[in-house]
C-alpha cells in the first residue's frame, strides 16, 4: 500500500486534492504520494509564516535555541525510521543515509549554539554606536534531491535561530523523509514558524517571486540559481545560493598511494557522485599516475553498485531518470571520442533502476565534456600533470569555484597550493568535511553567500546601527 504524506502549514498537517508520485530510484516503483501545491497553498503558508514572525522574531534567542534543540532530538530519536525512508526515496546505501540523518540532527544541535552579538562601533565621550542583527523576515527555502534532509535542516535551523520564519520546498523527487520530520516537529515548533510544502518545479518560481517572502536560500544547479536570482531581483529579495561545482583534487608526487587510493575513490563516488563537493576532476602527478590510477581502479572492483537497502551495497542508483540520462550521455560522449576507461563505461538504460557502473576514465583531455562539465554521477576522470603551476592553472580553469583538495605529505606545500585555488573550501589530505561552525560557500558561478557558522547565520539578518549622541541638548 502506497503511503500518502501531508504538508506542514501553520502547525497542521494538510493535504491537497492533487498529488505527486514519489519513486524509489532502485526499483522505479511508487513509494509515496505527496501534495502538489500551487499558489493557493503557498499563499496560506506565507501568511502563516508572516503571522508567526511577529511573535517568533521577538522570542528570546535562548528560547529559540531550546525549540531547535528539541527538533534535533526528535530527528535523532526517529533516526532508524528516517534513514530507511531516505534510502527508499534517494537511493543512497543505508550507512550513508544513516550518516545524513544523524549528521542533520547533530548539525541542528550545533548551530543552535551560535550567537548574534551586538557589535560596538564607537563608545566615545560624545557618542555610543552599536550594530545589532535583526531577522530578515520570511524565508523561502528550496532544497535539492541529493541530501534532502541535511539541506532542509541547514536552512531551517539558522533561519529559526535568527528569528526568521520559513516556507520550505523539498525536491519533488525526495520529499518523504522531510515530510515525516514535519510530522515529528509540528508540536515542537510554534505554528507557522516552519512550513513545508511540496510541489512540481513550477512551485519554485512562485516562491522566488512571492511578495510575502523576504529572502531565498537555494541549493542546486547554477542554471536554476541564475533564474532564482532573476526572480528575486524584482523586489530585491536577499538570496543565498549554493550552486554547482566541478571540484578538483590535486595529488602531489609524495602522496602515499596505498593510503590515498580508497579516500580518493570515495571522494568521487560517495552518494553515487551526487555531491556538489565531490572530486569531479582528479589531477595526479605523472610520477605516481600509473600506480595510483591502477590502485583506484582496484578499489572500484570491490565496491557493489545496487539497491541501497540491500546489505553490501556501496554505491546506490542515480536519484532520478533525468540525471541518469545526463550521466549516460556524458559517458557515451567519452566513448564516442575514444577516451580510455579503467573501469565501467557500459550502461544498460533498459534495466530496472537508475544504475550506472563505477566509471573511471584514464587521462581524458582537458576539453572533454566529462572534465569540463559537472557530471554529478559515479564517473571519475583521472588526469596527469607535471608541475605545480600547471595543475593550479588547470584546476582554476573552470566557471565553478566551490571546493577542492590537495593530497601530500608536505602539508605546508599543500596549504601553499590551496591558497592559490579559486574555491570557497580547500581540504588538505581529506575530503567533504564540513563544520557547522565554519562558513561554506562558493566562488565564481558556484554561488554566493554562506551557509554554516556565524557567517551563515548572519545571512538571515539585516544589520541595524543605533547611534546615541551623549549629552545632547533636547
Amino acid at each position: 500500500m502506497t503511503t500518502t504524506y501531508h504538508n506542514l502549514i501553520d502547525g497542521e498537517m494538510v493535504s491537497t486534492s492533487a498529488t505527486m508520485e514519489v519513486l524509489n530510484p532502485a526499483t522505479e516503483k511508487v513509494i509515496g504520494l505527496v501534495p502538489s501545491c500551487g499558489a493557493e497553498e503557498l499563499d496560506r503558508a506565507v501568511a502563516a509564516a508572516r503571522k508567526a514572525f511577529k511573535t517568533w522574531s521577538k522570542t528570546p534567542i535562548d528560547d529559540r535555541r531550546k525549540v531547535i534543540q528539541a527538533m534535533s532530538g526528535a530527528i535523532k530519536e526517529n533516526a532508524d525510521e528516517l534513514f530507511r525512508l531516505l534510502t527508499s526515496e534517494q537511493g543512497k546505501p543505508h550507512d550513508q543515509a544513516k550518516g545524513e540523518i544523524y549528521g542533520a540532527a547533530g548539525m541542528v544541535a550545533a548551530q543552535s549554539t551560535l550567537s548574534l552579538e551586538d557589535e560596538v562601533n564607537e563608545d566615545s565621550d560624545t557618542r555610543l554606536s552599536r550594530t545589532r542583527r535583526v531577522p530578515v523576515g520570511v524565508v523561502g527555502g528550496i532544497v535539492p534531491w541529493n541530501f534532502p534532509v541535511m539541506m532542509a535542516m541547514q536552512k531551517i535551523a539558522p533561519a529559526m535561530l535568527s528569528g526568521c520564519t520559513i516556507v520550505l520546498k523539498p525536491s519533488p523527487f525526495t520529499p518523504l523523509a522531510t515530510l515525516r520530520i514535519a510530522e515529528l516537529i509540528k508540536d515542537i515548533v510554534p505554528a507557522g514558524v516552519v512550513n513545508i510544502i511540496t510541489g512540481e518545479d513550477t512551485l519554485g518560481p512562485l516562491i522566488t517571486e512571492h511578495e510575502g517572502i523576504d529572502k531565498i536560500t537555494f541549493t542546486g544547479s547554477t542554471a536554476t540559481g541564475k533564474k532564482i536570482m532573476e526572480g528575486a531581483s524584482k523586489d530585491l529579495k536577499r538570496i543565498t545560493l549554493e550552486l554547482g561545482g566541478n571540484d578538483a583534487s590535486i595529488v602531489l608526487p609524495d602522496a602515499d598511494v596505498e593510503k590515498v587510493a580508497e579516500q580518493l575513490f570515495w571522494s568521487s563516488f560517495s552518494n553515487a557522485g551526487q555531491v556538489c563537493i565531490a572530486a569531479k576532476r582528479v589531477y595526479i602527478h605523472e610520477d605516481i599516475y600509473d600506480e595510483l590510477s591502477a590502485a583506484i581502479a582496484e578499489v572500484a572492483k570491490g565496491v557493489t553498485v545496487g539497491d541501497g537497502s540491500q546489505q553490501g551495497t556501496g554505491v546506490g542508483p542515480i536519484q532520478n531518470k533525468k540525471q541518469f540520462e545526463r550521466v549516460c550521455e556524458l559517458i557515451q560522449d567519452a566513448k564516442d571520442n575514444g577516451y580510455k576507461f579503467l573501469s565501467g563505461g557500459d550502461v544498460d538504460p533498459s534495466g530496472t533502476g537508475y544504475f550506472v557502473p563505477l566509471t573511471i576514465l584514464d587521462n581524458p583531455p582537458e576539453d572533454a565534456r566529462i572534465v569540463a562539465e559537472e557530471q554529478f554521477g559515479p564517473v571519475m576522470p583521472l588526469m596527469k600533470f607535471s608541475t605545480d603551476d600547471e595543475v593550479i592553472e588547470r584546476a582554476n580553469n573552470s566557471e565553478y569555484g566551490l571546493a577542492g583538495a590537495v593530497w601530500t605529505k608536505d602539508t605546508d606545500k599543500g596549504v601553499a597550493i590551496a591558497e592559490q585555488l579559486e574555491t570557497g573550501t580547500v581540504w588538505i589530505n581529506e575530503y567533504m568535511h564540513l563544520s557547522p561552525f565554519a562558513p561554506f560557500g562558493g566562488h565564481k558561478q558556484s554561488g554566493f553567500g554562506a551557509e554554516y557558522g556565524t557567517e551563515g547565520l548572519l545571512e538571515f539578518t539585516y544589520p541595524q546601527v543605533i547611534t546615541v549622541k551623549k549629552d545632547a541638548a533636547v
